[in-house]
């Protein structure tokens, strides 16, 4: 991005053809080169997009090793691709990289959001945190913005998040939805609880039952000695 803003004021070429002309074959080389390319009279314009796309980049690249290269370069082109065919044909040319960072934001908030793993839901909230208020740059506010590529970056990063959802890291699993997906039933603890309650009870009725039978009563009579006497008189 700098080298192309550094190249702006070396040479003297309109660097803006670069960019994305909607639904004209010019204008398809604004797919590979839109993002590169800024205001050369703002350099606000690139400022504000160099700090979001350092940060957002980074943060793919470390929690998403696996996928973050194909996730930045499909969602890079989809992006330009989106804008050339859905964008309005008003003869202006889209430059700039807020439609890649939008895409970036789109991508970690809602891939963290459907892992259900604590660190990626952790970077979801720190999106909101940092960049919660660009979800008005997808509205018309200001015709020198292409409000179009931020609402079309957004899509293709919540899309690239759904497409991915089962690459890269997952939420580690415990035990037993581990045997589920093998196919062992989990014990039945309740089940193994109450049977042995069973086990017990039976114990002890038949050890009450073997006492009952062995045990012995033993009678002894001794008359009554009086009466004895009154049956002699």
């Amino acid at each position: 991005m700098w080298l192309f803003y550094w190249a702006q004021h070396l040479f003297d070429f309109n660097f803006y053809e670069l960019g994305v002309l909607p639904r004209t074959a010019k204008g398809l080389i604004g797919v590979v080169f839109m993002p590169l390319i800024h205001s050369q009279r703002e350099i606000e314009h690139i400022i504000n997009n160099s700090i979001p796309t350092f940060l957002l980049l980074s943060t793919l690249i470390f929690y998403y090793q696996d996928i973050a290269f194909r996730v930045f370069i499909l969602g890079w082109v989809y992006t330009g691709l989106g804008l050339w065919v859905y964008a309005e044909n008003n003869g202006v040319y889209h430059i700039g990289m807020s439609g890649v960072v939008y895409m970036l934001a789109g991508f970690l908030f809602t891939s963290g959001s459907l892992r259900r793993f604590l660190p990626l839901q952790a970077i979801s909230l720190f999106i909101v945190f940092l960049y919660g208020s660009m979800i008005w740059g997808i509205f018309p506010m200001d015709e020198k913005i292409s409000w179009e590529g931020h609402f079309i970056g957004l899509c293709v990063g919540v899309l690239l998040a759904f497409y991915y959802r089962e690459k890269g890291p997952q939420r580690p699993k415990f035990q037993y939805e581990i045997e589920k997906e093998m196919g062992i039933e989990p014990p039945d603890l309740e089940g193994i609880y109450n049977e042995r309650l069973q086990e017990i009870a039976r114990e002890e009725e038949l050890k009450k039952q073997q006492e009952d039978q062995s045990r012995k009563i033993i009678y002894h009579y001794k008359p009554n000695s009086s009466q004895d006497d009154n049956d002699v008189q």
